[in-house]
């Protein structure tokens, strides 16, 4: 899936010069936490969110806390901090470096983009413009929505469920030789050493994941402990 396929179309969005109050009326009436900015030429400027109103003066939250020695190096710091609080306008408070994906992005790529910068949504950009909002919550329905195995593939042969389950461990670096994998009627037992119980886990979801396997028996070792450590 891509993140065409998940996207929330028809975004809100707010305009640089719009008050920091009606942002505030605006995430409550559409029960929205953030909106893109676009200009006047309908250009994606900055990002919005619930975290850029968090620190303001009118409800004196607009002083965080902060070692007395760092606001001795930090006065730039100080300074953004402080248009932050006490600006008026949502060109004041936004977030300038957007991060944006276009229609075509793979939702792994996505939620790798949310994971890793610790954000809640990434516009979706289609020639430059903004046409949908891909958000983490976007991505759990599209979980919740994912298809159950069908009836059907409960009849996959032993052999295929094998198959399968060594082709996904192939690559992995915590897979392991195919001679301990042994499947009957659905069901996949596991042997030989794991240098883990994370590799034995993996390899338990991965068979799990494999249409026709009915449950997965760990018969598995630990490599023992050399004396001393």
């Amino acid at each position: 899936m891509r993140a065409l396929d998940v996207m929330t179309p028809n975004v809100i969005s707010v305009k640089p010069n719009a008050t920091i109050r009606d942002v505030a009326n605006l995430f409550l009436e559409h029960r929205i936490s953030g909106a893109p900015v676009i200009d006047d030429g309908g250009k994606l400027v900055g990002v919005v969110s619930e975290g850029d109103l968090i620190r303001r003066a009118e409800i004196g939250t607009d002083k965080p806390h902060r070692s007395w020695w760092l606001g001795l190096f930090s006065t730039d710091a100080q300074a953004q901090e402080y248009v932050k609080s006490h600006g008026l306008l949502v060109a004041d408070v936004m977030t300038r470096d957007v991060i944006s994906v276009d229609e075509q992005t793979p939702l792994g790529d996505v939620a790798s983009l949310l994971e890793t910068r610790g954000i809640k949504r990434v516009p979706v950009l289609r020639g430059g413009k903004v046409v949908g909002l891909v958000s983490r919550a976007n991505l759990v329905q599209a979980l919740a929505s994912s298809s159950a195995p069908s009836a059907a593939d409960e009849f996959v042969s032993d052999r295929e469920i094998r198959e399968r389950l060594l082709a996904e461990l192939e690559d992995q670096p915590w897979g392991f030789a195919g001679r301990g994998v042994i499947v009957r009627d659905g069901v996949v037992h596991l042997w030989g050493v794991f240098r883990s119980q994370a590799a034995v886990d993996a390899v338990r979801v991965a068979a799990e994941r494999i249409p026709g396997v009915k449950s997965v028996v760990d018969h598995t070792e630990q490599p023992p402990i050399p004396i001393g450590l």
